[in-house]
């Protein structure tokens, strides 16, 4: 059989797939040709700017042949062997049995009947199920498609995902500018024409756009950087790492103790404040509460003045830096880069990141948010000129049933209890739990309020006996994850099934094992990291690119897609038909194709052929809508964001409308909360460096997310990822997760370079290599978090040191605050030592 080119789409960019003889040889980005549509281009200073011609690549998608023909590929259906549905269940073996390879009949014969069984004896609300963050790419068959729609129609408890990149911005940031239908962080329309042309300074802040911009959008972004530098527009980066973006791109590192950010804001505050460099008209017109505001920062509340010289002693940047970045920042026109879509920053998932969060709003605010070159820009990585009237869905477009959007009826699920992703080990080991707010907050302020507990009262609610997992991992994902090895292995958790590609950590504490297939393997449709929801309108590659996701090869094994194995159990529980409607894959690709804007373009037949269609950039007419513009001058909102209700209105999404450096939502519902006061302010960690369990933990772990993979999906599944030194360290035959150390703190624990290390505290123990570098401040560790190679030394046991690297194991189950339900990952105290290899 000849060669055959075919198109699909992965989490980090758009693809060519090379097929011969039903095997793909090849994958490699999407290069553009002359009946494509032209790129833009953007004049700034004298200088004109276009981008490649071409996809640019995250670099997990690179061996992403290596990773579907991957040995930790799921081949079959499997069982584990001391589970028996109909006699002894063994929980206790979770984590510690093999498996049997069964048919599939008897997998999904086993799995419908045991959901039969648990609904018939405790009710529906007894099951829960939950997929991962991001999983293989597509529009339908996405996690919120096949997965969503069957359990809707089931009827079971809703587990809230925690908004775990986002965390401070959500629960924090709201309530100081609104934008809960961006969970916090503001829309990046226009942003990269409006810095090109007039900012003269960037401020990264907690924010590493080379590692993490790329987690959707490829490298596409990493030119945009370049440019600015081009320009000379000048880079300060503040993290307690030298990260990648800062060790290429930086002009100036501050390097600030962990969960001491909000301090160091305070002080920047103040230099203004005393000199007088804040822009006094935005702050009158367009802010709330600021008088309140200075006397804190002037010490008239408490007798602290926010000085630098009080900020020095707490972040450990010296007082002269902090005061020099407050007047060049106050003199120039200034973007600040955290706080968007893709450049939420580690500093939002730390003790108290609420008050961070409303510290960099107040700053941006004092420097007049939306005026030309001042403005939240995320990562430097959103916000090019692109066509955003062309309309195609994303798959967060219509909440937990993507077929809604086409289908005669959507799902709807009858059962009204709720579960808390980062509550689950407990609502299942020690019932009940409680905990205030939805997660997802993205409908309005209010639902950060709502307290619920698991299990509900009344007739409706139940415990989880249940677990139905669709890809991904909670352990090294989550916080304090053998809190997830104790909950498989409890015995009031009678069922657990995994559905996956690949043998994730969690695959194997699974009664019954269901093998996925992969993009790859079947057909879809999507634009190309295009959310939709709470991403619209949220571009940060060059081109806008919709995709015909055209299956490459057959299911691999006896893997099936995720479609067709959800429709099995549909059949089996009676509810095929509704579920279905009677189409297949190819019938909702299509009738997604026809409600968006492609039909006006070319014919289904004639874009199916092509394989993909390039948006034209907008006309020489356009007028650009940057993002806070309108704002600034006061007009109604012309972001053209769907989702955003104050479109074609004055004011922001606050209680007031304005910019509320005292927060009346706050005000409102928790005016005493000392946690999260309505007047954000520096509050010490419970888990810092001043704590008293720093005496007996003195290193501070921060843990960012992967470059080099995208929560667990990648990491752990190719070869070619364990050869690259920033993922692992391969020594003695075993790939190494890196733990990086300043080398003064490794010379005072006798630690040299490439040691293999034990990294612990009171919550676990995880083995690392070790990697002496200046590029992180002393009495820091950084180890990036998400490694997919969960290997304890005791297989099963919660209590084992784990070879692996899940650094997630040592960080606390403890939330941001006590009516904040958000993880504080990057707030974690422990030590390190060299590994003798017996404890």
């Amino acid at each position: 059989m000849s060669e055959q080119i075919l198109t699909q789409c992965t989490v980090g960019g758009a693809v060519f797939v090379h097929v011969k003889d039903g095997v793909i040889t090849r994958i490699r980005p999407i290069v553009f040709n002359e009946s494509d549509a032209p790129s833009w281009t953007i004049d700034a200073r004298g200088k004109k700017f276009s981008p490649f011609r071409k996809v640019a690549l995250n670099p997990y998608v690179v061996p992403e042949r290596s990773r579907i023909y991957s040995d930790k590929r799921i081949r079959y259906p499997q069982k584990r062997v001391d589970f028996n549905p109909h006699g002894e269940r063994n929980p206790q073996n979770r984590g510690k049995s093999g498996y049997e390879r069964i048919s599939w009949d008897e997998a999904l014969d086993t799995v419908a009947g045991e959901i039969k069984r648990i609904r018939d004896t405790y009710g529906p609300a007894a099951i829960t199920a939950s997929t991962s963050s991001h999983h293989n790419w597509g529009l339908l068959f996405y996690k919120m498609g096949p997965f969503g729609r069957f359990f809707n129609m089931l009827g079971y408890t809703t587990l809230f995902d925690n908004c775990d990149s986002w965390e401070g911005w959500l629960w924090g940031a709201v309530h100081a500018w609104g934008y809960h239908w961006k969970l916090g962080v503001t829309d990046n329309v226009d942003m990269l024409q409006d810095a090109l042309k007039n900012a003269e300074m960037m401020v990264f802040w907690a924010n590493d756009p080379h590692a993490t911009a790329g987690n959707y959008c490829g490298q596409e972004s990493v030119i945009w950087r370049m440019w600015l530098r081009e320009l000379g527009i000048k880079m300060i980066f503040i993290d307690p790492w030298c990260n990648y973006t800062a060790a290429t791109l930086g002009d100036k590192w501050l390097a600030p103790r962990p969960s001491t950010d909000a301090a160091m804001a305070e002080a920047i505050a103040y230099i203004w404040i005393k000199e007088g460099t804040y822009d006094k008209w935005f702050v009158e017109n367009r802010t709330v509460g600021f008088d309140e505001f200075k006397k804190q920062i002037l010490g008239e509340k408490d007798g602290t003045p926010r000085t630098p010289g009080w900020a020095a002693e707490i972040t450990g940047v010296p007082a002269h830096d902090i005061t020099a970045l407050a007047r060049e920042w106050a003199s120039k026109r200034t973007m600040l880069g955290c706080g968007a879509m893709y450049g939420v920053g580690g500093a939002c998932r730390q003790a108290y990141a609420t008050e961070w969060t409303r510290l960099m709003v107040y700053l941006i605010a004092m420097q007049g948010l939306g005026k030309p070159g001042v403005n939240v820009w995320g990562s430097a990585s959103m916000g090019p000129p692109v066509d955003l009237s062309f309309q195609f869905p994303g798959y967060s477009s219509v909440g937990w049933d993507t077929f809604g959007l086409v289908a005669k009826k959507a799902a709807a699920n009858s059962v009204t209890q709720r579960d808390y992703r980062l509550l689950l080990p407990e609502s299942v080991t020690n019932p009940p739990v409680s905990w205030i707010g939805e997660g997802f907050c993205g409908e309005s302020i209010e639902q950060q309020f709502k307290p619920y507990t698991c299990p509900e009262k009344g007739t409706n609610g139940a415990d989880i006996r249940m677990l139905y997992r669709h890809g991904g991992s909670y352990i090294s994902t989550m916080t304090d994850t053998s809190r997830f090895v104790k909950m498989y292995q409890s015995p009031n958790l009678e069922f657990a099934v995994n559905q996956d590609c690949w043998w994730q950590s969690e695959t194997p504490f699974a009664d019954i094992i269901l093998p996925a297939c992969t993009n790859f393997e079947r057909s879809d449709i999507s634009e190309w990291a295009a959310p939709g929801g709470y991403g619209a309108a949220a571009i940060g590659h060059n081109h806008r690119i919709v995709v015909y996701q055209k299956k490459c090869i057959e299911p691999l094994w006896e893997s099936r897609s995720d479609y067709d194995i959800y429709t099995e159990l549909a059949d089996r529980l009676g509810f095929k038909e509704e579920y279905t409607e009677g189409n297949g894959e190819e019938d909702w690709i299509k009738k997604i194709y026809e409600i968006s804007s492609m039909p006006k373009i070319m014919s289904y037949m004639d874009f199916k052929e092509r394989g993909y269609y390039v948006v034209p950039p907008p006309g020489e007419d356009y007028k650009p809508t940057v993002s806070n513009r309108w704002y600034y001058e006061g007009r109604p909102c012309d972001v053209p964001d769907p989702t955003n209700p104050r479109f074609g209105k004055k004011g922001l999404g606050t209680y007031s409308g304005k910019i509320e450096f005292v927060s009346q939502s706050l005000q409102q519902h928790f005016p005493d909360d000392e946690e999260r006061p309505p007047l954000a302010r520096y509050i010490p960690s419970w888990e810092g460096y001043d704590s008293e369990l720093a005496e007996k933990y003195p290193l501070q772990l921060i843990s960012s997310h992967l470059r080099y993979s995208f929560h667990t999906h990648h990491e752990n599944k190719s070869p070619w990822l364990d050869e690259i030194p920033g993922n692992r360290i391969i020594k003695d035959g075993y790939a190494w997760w890196p733990m990086r150390i300043h080398p003064s703190d490794a010379q005072a624990r006798s630690i040299k370079h490439d040691d293999i290390v034990k990294m612990y505290n009171d919550r676990g123990a995880v083995l690392g290599i070790a990697r002496l570098t200046e590029r992180v401040r002393p009495g820091v560790v950084h180890s990036f978090q998400s490694s997919a190679k969960y290997d304890p030394l005791e297989p099963g046991n919660p209590e084992s040191i784990d070879k692996g690297g899940c650094v997630n194991l040592l960080t606390p189950a403890r939330m941001i605050s006590r009516n904040v339900p958000g993880m504080a990952s990057n707030t974690c105290l422990v030590e390190i030592a060299r590994w003798k290899g017996t404890s």
